[in-house]
């Protein structure tokens, strides 16, 4: 047989097995039901995890944006020496945001906070009080190494930092972070098991059909190849209807929590910031763990009776 007849066949066999995946979901359309709704399930729980987690981020976010460092300058400084050491702290990597506080501004505030009892500071300037600058950090983590370069710095008067609350912004970030890591790792796992189950039941109800292709010679391969595409396509599908599910929960719930999000200072993140990495994330679990938990099950469906073919 030549090269170019043997590629059509190899091509026409792709072709066929495909299509037999396809119809095997519209033929066995309980057991299809059964893996979409085992899938859809883990999947909807792993979304409102990342969902979950991302509001979370996004509370400790802002109360570390609170936290903010003042940088006093030395009264002796002059205006090209403090602005030097204003762009020394914005060059600093983990300088998220670096503002300018005059002493009138920061008078004025004290005149504000006091309401009736500025009177009492009526006469005094705000000469008294120094030039400052007002940091934000990106990363807690790093917060004290932060603060200890700021220190470092020439004109540097003295520096008012909270950084006991940072280190526990910090413990509360590391914390969130690996629970969320291990439900999802524990949920992939579970999903993964439960639909190799699932289709291994599938593969003793249709016993005879394998069993009729292994007597004709079919290859491991040409077997598995449908039950792949019947895998990835329950993933598909699975992807699909938790995508829309998760998505209109997550609208309720916004209105929902919008008044507790509103105390907190904070509102719910955007649906729509995280629903690229959420659709990706859907699509490819429910492929890959259709497709492997497909290819698990035939694989030890055929181990465990002993008629695996020689020619893969």
């Amino acid at each position: 047989m030549s090269r170019r007849n043997k590629f059509n066949k190899g091509r026409f066999n792709l072709r066929y097995l495909t299509k037999e995946g396809f119809r095997n979901i519209h033929v066995h359309k309980l057991m299809t039901v059964a893996s979409v709704t085992v899938m859809l399930s883990c999947l909807l729980l792993i979304g409102g995890a990342y969902l979950i987690y991302v509001n979370i981020q996004s509370v400790i976010n802002r109360v570390g944006e609170q936290n903010v460092i003042m940088v006093f300058i030395e009264d002796d400084a002059t205006g090209n020496e403090e602005a030097a050491l204003g762009n020394s702290i914005k060059n600093l990597p983990n300088v998220k945001e670096c503002t300018f506080v005059s002493r009138d501004a920061s008078y004025s505030e004290i005149l504000y906070d006091m309401g009736e009892s500025a009177s009492a500071l009526s006469g005094i300037s705000s000469d008294f009080l120094p030039n400052a600058y007002k940091v934000t950090i990106s990363d807690m983590e790093q917060f004290d190494g932060t603060v200890s370069q700021i220190k470092s710095f020439e004109n540097v008067l003295s520096v008012r930092e909270n950084g006991e609350l940072a280190a526990k912004l910090a413990s509360i970030q590391r914390a969130v972070g690996l629970i969320s890591i291990a439900i999802v790792v524990i949920l992939l796992i579970v999903s993964l098991f439960i639909i190799a189950n699932t289709v291994r039941i599938t593969m003793f109800s249709r016993s005879l059909e394998i069993s009729i292709m292994k007597a004709v010679g079919a290859t491991n391969w040409f077997i598995r190849w449908p039950f792949l595409v019947e895998g990835i396509i329950i993933g598909v599908i699975s992807a699909a209807f938790a995508y829309g599910i998760i998505f209109g929960l997550y609208a309720i719930a916004e209105k929902v929590f919008a008044e507790m999000f509103a105390i907190l200072g904070n509102t719910m993140v955007p649906f729509q910031d995280g629903a690229v990495t959420l659709l990706i994330a859907f699509l490819a679990t429910g492929v890959l763990t259709g497709a492997f938990g497909s290819l698990i099950s035939l694989g030890k469906y055929l181990k465990e009776h002993g008629k695996v073919v020689d020619n893969e």
